[in-house]
């Protein structure tokens, strides 16, 4: 990893996708032995907890916070779902890891000169809030809520309101990066070139789990229409020269909970090595 970062004048736009997130792991790795660093970074769920170990500058932490603990039942399983309500057990996941099993660096974070937003759903007003983490220890919730997949996770409060993940309401956030002033825009998604998003299978139990709030069914209903609109928007910003998009070249292997660490370690390298071989267009992307 280079020493030295240099920190351009861009959007970092991450998509979710759960285990899918490694891949993006991966690029950002890669990232961190080049020294590219961005003055504003969008983070959405698994993309949340990717950006969270690049800022502070842990290479191949965030690979192995992923691989690591497959096997222990407080990390991800159904024995997590029923004991605590949430399939990714919060207390190991954003307690213990950082602070015991693979202990986050803390005042490397403090020293990073920009702003990094996880991007939260309010199920209240089942708006998208982008909540700027300036002190990682004690606004970690706000990560967690973004991560907090709807069905198999509790609501989470933070500072008073109740959120879920943030992919239900802004999937790609690049529009809200755009709005923040940034030109341009480095967006890394999970899924395949050619992806589009199919109605979920899932709204009558969305109905049922969150009658207390209408607006998190409404948005997991209609989530397909703004998924693929913001991939259209997303191509009409690349011919516009605005956005550079890094993303799979073919359908990953890996679920979006997944087990086999062989899997995980392939999508892994091939992110790393996918944003190898765009380096060069990147980096005339971010310096024109």
């Amino acid at each position: 990893m280079k020493e030295v970062m240099n920190m351009y004048q861009a959007g970092l736009v991450l998509e979710g996708g759960g285990f899918k997130g490694i891949y993006t792991s991966g690029v950002l790795d890669f990232f961190l032995d080049k020294g590219i660093d961005f003055s504003s970074c969008y983070g959405v769920s698994a993309g949340a907890c990717t950006l969270c170990s690049f800022l502070s500058r842990q290479r191949g932490r965030a690979y192995h916070v992923t691989v690591d603990y497959l096997e222990d039942k407080n990390y991800c399983s159904l024995y997590s779902l029923i004991k605590t309500g949430d399939l990714f057990g919060a207390d190991m996941c954003y307690r213990k890891i950082p602070e015991e099993l693979y202990p986050y660096d803390y005042e490397s974070y403090e020293k990073y000169q920009g702003t990094f937003y996880s991007v939260v759903t309010n199920i209240e007003s089942g708006q998208p809030e982008y909540i700027p983490i300036k002190d990682m220890k004690n606004e970690i919730d706000a990560v967690r809520a973004s991560a907090s997949l709807p069905l198999v996770s509790r609501n989470v409060s933070f500072q008073g309101k109740l959120y879920l993940d943030g992919g239900i309401s802004d999937a790609i956030p690049l529009r809200q990066s755009i709005k923040d002033g940034n030109h341009k825009n480095v967006v890394i998604m999970t899924k395949e070139a050619g992806y589009r998003r199919k109605p979920s299978s899932m709204t009558s139990l969305i109905k049922l789990r969150y009658k207390k709030y209408p607006k998190v069914y409404e948005l997991m209903k209609n989530r397909h229409t703004i998924y693929n609109a913001t991939l259209d928007f997303i191509e009409e910003q690349i011919k516009e020269g605005n956005v550079f998009l890094i993303q799979p070249k073919k359908a990953s292997q890996v679920g979006r909970i997944e087990k086999d660490r062989i899997k995980l370690k392939a999508l892994y390298e091939e992110g790393y090595q996918e944003a190898e071989e765009c380096y060069q267009d990147l980096m005339k992307f971010l310096e024109d």
